[in-house]
């Protein structure tokens, strides 16, 4: 690859991008370094925060396949600067993913962040790890924090990955975040009830202290 982001602009997507009009600001994307290789301190971050994400490979014949990977925040977990992994839990045991990787090992990872219209497209291979109890165990959240039981563990090397575009999301929130909005605006009405309830206090304190002088 001459650009990181040829990894998914072939020959044939860049003459789409000529053709619709778009090819020019690619390319001086391209010339400005493109995508990223590594993964930064950012994108560590904005990983560890997530709850979940979509791992999608193909199998031998083509055919795709989306898989969804969910956990407590930093269940996928940032090994070095090109490496991801993650404790694989038991479901309902079709192995199409680990199939799939075992005939094409190329995968990729999308993450979106509906609370603040992120979403991180991570491109790479990926190979499941069997028969390593102590890395599984090392991956594995705490009991205390996500009940789920582990079989394996996938590890993904990162070749490329990009932000993309914001527009057309939508803005959703985890349950744990609304209950916590919610928490603080009941504390915040208990508040100002407090501050209402002494103003009366205060009002007809007021008016008694002047009845009685006026008498």
């Amino acid at each position: 690859m001459t650009y990181t982001s040829d990894i998914a602009f072939t020959e044939t997507v860049k003459a789409i991008q000529a053709r619709k009009g778009s090819r020019d600001i690619y390319a001086r994307m391209e010339q400005k370094g493109g995508w990223q290789r590594e993964i930064t301190p950012d994108l560590a971050g904005f990983i560890a925060a997530q709850r979940s994400f979509f791992l999608a490979t193909v199998n031998a014949n083509g055919q795709p396949y989306i898989q969804h990977r969910g956990g407590p925040p930093g269940f996928l977990k940032v090994i070095d600067r090109q490496t991801l992994a993650f404790a694989d839990y038991q479901g309902n045991r079709q192995f199409i993913t680990q199939g799939n990787l075992t005939e094409n090992p190329r995968a990729f990872i999308f993450l979106m962040d509906y609370a603040n219209s992120v979403r991180i497209k991570i491109w790479g291979s990926a190979a499941v790890i069997e028969d390593q109890p102590a890395l599984l165990a090392e991956l594995m959240p705490s009991r205390d924090l996500y009940q789920a039981r582990a079989e394996q563990v996938l590890m993904f090397t990162v070749e490329a990955w990009d932000r993309n575009c914001p527009q057309h999301i939508p803005q959703r929130f985890d349950r744990e975040e609304v209950e916590t909005l919610l928490q603080q605006r009941d504390r915040r009405i208990a508040e100002l009830e407090e501050q209402l309830r002494q103003l009366k206090g205060m009002t007809l304190k007021g008016a008694t202290l002047k009845g009685a002088t006026d008498e």
